[in-house]
């Protein structure tokens, strides 16, 4: 699967809506599942996904609302919602105890569909993750204050729009291919309308407010990994929530920012690879 024809050819009828998703390699290799957060999609995750490979059975897949899949008026996108729908999908893939990825709001879809729903994981990794309120980049935050205004913009600025907010993830800069791709599925309109639709649902502390207070309950090992110049949720967030997971590993990753998987895509492959492959 190259990057450019990165296609999730499987399909789960959830209670949210079609998910579509992938497996990449051998079938009986120990089972790893990638989440990604917003305004992004599994594509995000190709390079680490093919990496991971090469050891793992790697599971991708397009949250509700997102990328590949289903996108419809009146949609549940909320975390808890979206964190249901995981707990759902582990349960179709048959997958008791996975080793988890999950990148920004995919941290809280994570760690709500463990401490609320069930969820059960070998070990957990959160990238640069929505986990301790508020949070939000600023124009996160903006686009909650002033949703019904934005909603209002004309198709070229909407997109312009999209351009700046998805090209500011990036300490390095997206090449422009990805840059496109992340870009494309809002520009449909109901992909404009899931774009807003999935913020209106999720302020900054909606979905976290009610498990941060739960993190000491973790009894699993967990790597934390944080990009050093993210702008969007600070890497002092890491440390915080470190000290609030027993046992945690932090790593701050040196010249990325909140979309480490492209800014540093061979560095926390490693990390990753590296945690996935020690024994507690």
């Amino acid at each position: 699967m190259t990057a450019a024809a990165w296609t999730l050819d499987r399909s789960y009828s959830s209670s949210s809506g079609e998910i579509r998703w992938a497996a990449l390699g051998p079938e009986d290799a120990p089972p790893v599942v990638l989440v990604h957060g917003t305004p992004f999609s599994s594509y995000v995750w190709r390079g680490p996904a093919r990496a991971l490979a090469a050891g793992h059975r790697v599971f991708v897949w397009d949250l509700p609302g997102y990328g590949q899949s289903a996108m419809h008026p009146g949609q549940d996108l909320s975390l808890d919602a979206q964190a249901r729908v995981f707990a759902e999908l582990l349960g179709h893939w048959g997958l008791d105890r996975p080793a988890v990825v999950a990148h920004d709001v995919g941290g809280a879809v994570a760690l709500r569909a463990h401490l609320l729903h069930g969820a059960a994981y070998a070990r957990l990794a959160l990238v640069d993750p929505v986990a301790i309120a508020p949070w939000g980049s600023p124009t996160y935050r903006l686009f909650v204050e002033q949703g019904d205004v934005f909603r209002q913009l004309p198709p070229d600025l909407h997109e312009a729009l999209m351009h700046r907010y998805i090209s500011s993830g990036s300490s390095q800069g997206l090449h422009p291919d990805t840059h496109a791709r992340l870009v494309a599925p809002w520009l449909t309109e109901s992909g404009r309308d899931s774009f807003y639709r999935q913020i209106e649902q999720n302020a900054p502390g909606a979905g976290t407010d009610d498990i941060q207070g739960r993190y000491g309950e973790l009894d699993l090992p967990v790597l934390i990994c944080w990009g050093a110049d993210d702008t969007w949720i600070p890497a002092a967030r890491g440390h915080e929530l470190a000290e609030l997971i027993p046992g945690a590993e932090l790593r701050i990753i040196e010249g990325a920012g909140h979309l480490v998987q492209e800014d540093a895509p061979a560095e926390l492959t490693y990390a990753l690879g590296e945690f996935l492959r020690t024994e507690r």
